[in-house]
């Protein structure tokens, strides 16, 4: 145990304090406080010693220097169980601090600010706080340090149970919160100087063209334990990334239904990032193993989720469902139908009649509202791959076409404008098809997906099989070039009138001949979109 006989109250968020101050006043503990704080304290009539009483010395600078003095670092850090420490304070006439309440200024709260500059981001950059929740919190041996007020009452608590003391357990946690705390303040910090420097110069370490970091580091917290992993013999956790604020299965809201799976989570993920490709028409989207098995768009949400389920509706049972549009009765009654099964519905909202027949159909699917959707693409992050050892980090893949006249016409048969409506839509729905990757398409609908195959010409193959004669008279999508001819007469073969690709193979002379002689239009985008 270690008592509390004095304690150092500083702090930028001051909710709470008065109550703490209040506590520990009344179980006859000093009470040292700064600038604001004290001001709040003495206000409510609660005994409080002026920091600059301790340090005899007058805050300075608008109040930049204040705790950097040895009254209250050596308080602090002086070991109670050192006899030279003890005489060094007895004769330095330095008294301890036993508690040390204390958060930082608002410095991620500031650079949110729409017009916040450099000048007031630095003066929100704190450096007695950190320094005294550091010093404290090196000492959690005798020393007790809180940033959180959430714990205050733990304190409190432990005040009036156990006569001031603090349970080292209680201390080595809180000095855990402490460095934590500290540690992710200056991670804040680093990274808006990263920004501000790659603004400004191109000989700082950083990458001037893409400004990836030589060191990175990355802090997400912890949002719930999973039940398992891909399998139930693999433990997992779902974690949160601080810095994102663009709407994601992650922040999304759970309005209905048990907890979601680790697949759960990964293929709302696809399904979600898949239907913001879709901003005009209605959309529905639906998934399974993290590949979309039906998408289209219509007049109508209806409309749009049948013709996305119709795409493939063995591979849609158990399947992940996402819309860009506010889920209503009629889209519901259709999602409920007695032929189908679905594990996650996300979308950006919900009419009350819809949700109570979903609610109604399933006891344990899970209902997901995001808001509004949108792809932030002033700030969007990066995509990261996990592999032994490492990690690989890229920027996200944003890039798409909407209108025909970014597509290069290949061929001496041009697309339709029938045609070109379906090569656009089918070049943002292989985008997120895992390599190889092919869609065929038609009236906006998938009707046929080959993913994740070896060759180009078994996911031609099995897109042909998936959509079994529906594809006649309709488009084809390929995530990257054809390596060879052979994928354009599987199309020809499956009656696929127009083909969209990169283009870029060393035989891009001979797929075009072939697609002529074939009688297929075909255009090119000059980008690809694999997707491992």
């Amino acid at each position: 145990m270690s008592k509390i006989k004095r304690a150092l109250l500083s702090v930028s968020n001051k909710d709470g304090i008065v109550n703490l101050a209040q506590e520990l006043s009344n179980a006859g503990i000093e009470i040292i406080s700064t600038g604001g704080t004290a001001k709040k304290i003495e206000a409510a009539d609660i005994p409080v010693v002026k920091i600059n009483e301790i340090t005899d010395f007058p805050e300075m600078m608008n109040g930049r220097v204040k705790t950097l003095h040895p009254a209250v670092h050596g308080g602090i850090l002086a070991l109670r169980d050192n006899k030279n420490h003890c005489r060094e304070l007895e004769k330095l006439d330095i008294d301890k601090i036993d508690l040390v309440v204390c958060n930082l200024y608002p410095f991620a709260e500031t650079i949110k600010k729409e017009n916040a500059d450099l000048k007031e981001a630095v003066e929100n950059i704190d450096i007695g706080g950190p320094t005294m929740i550091r010093s404290a919190a090196k000492n959690f041996e005798d020393v007790s340090v809180v940033v959180d007020p959430v714990d205050y009452e733990k304190i409190i608590n432990n005040i009036k149970n156990d006569d001031n003391n603090i349970s080292r357990k209680l201390r080595l946690k809180l000095a855990y919160k402490a460095f934590n705390h500290t540690y992710k303040y200056d991670r804040k910090i680093q990274e808006y100087f990263s920004d501000i420097v790659a603004e400004n110069t191109d000989d700082c370490n950083l990458e001037a063209e893409n400004n990836f970091v030589d060191d990175l580091e990355l802090t997400f917290s912890k949002k719930e334990n999973l039940r398992y992993g891909e399998n139930p013999h693999q433990k997992a956790s779902f974690y949160q990334e601080e810095i994102s604020e663009e709407p994601s299965v992650t922040s999304a809201e759970k309005l209905y239904g048990k907890e979601l799976s680790f697949n759960n989570i990964n293929d709302s993920n696809g399904a979600l990032e898949l239907i913001k490709e879709f901003t005009e028409k209605p959309a529905a989207a639906v998934i399974k193993h993290a590949n979309p098995c039906g998408t289209a768009v219509a007049s109508d949400l209806k409309t749009a989720y049948q013709n996305a389920h119709a795409g493939d509706p063995l591979s849609a049972f158990g399947s992940i469902v996402a819309f860009n549009k506010t889920v209503d009765k009629k889209t519901a009654q259709e999602i409920a139908g007695e032929d189908k099964f679905v594990e996650v519905v996300i979308a950006p909202d919900y009419k009350k009649e819809a949700l109570d027949i979903l609610k109604k159909r399933w006891k344990n699917i899970r209902i997901l509202k995001t808001g509004d959707l949108y792809i932030n693409k002033e700030n969007p992050g990066y995509d990261y791959k996990k592999v032994v050892g490492g990690l690989l980090a890229q920027q996200r893949d944003l890039s798409c076409i909407n209108n025909e006249k970014e597509l290069k016409v290949v061929t001496q048969k041009s697309p339709t404008d029938f045609q070109y409506k379906d090569l656009l839509f089918s070049w943002k729905v292989v985008k997120h098809v895992k390599s190889n990757a092919i869609v065929m398409a038609k009236n906006e609908m998938v009707v046929g997906v080959g993913a994740g195959q070896m060759s180009r010409v078994d996911s031609m193959i099995i897109a042909g099989r998936k959509a079994d004669g529906r594809q006649k008279g309709g488009v084809v999508a390929s995530d990257a070039f054809f390596p060879f001819a052979d994928a354009i007469e599987e199309a020809a073969e499956k009656g696929i009138e127009a083909i969209i690709q990169p283009g870029g193979s060393i035989r891009d002379d001979e797929v075009i001949k072939r697609a002529n002689e074939l009688g297929i239009a075909m255009v090119f985008t000059g980008k690809r979109h694999f997707r491992h």
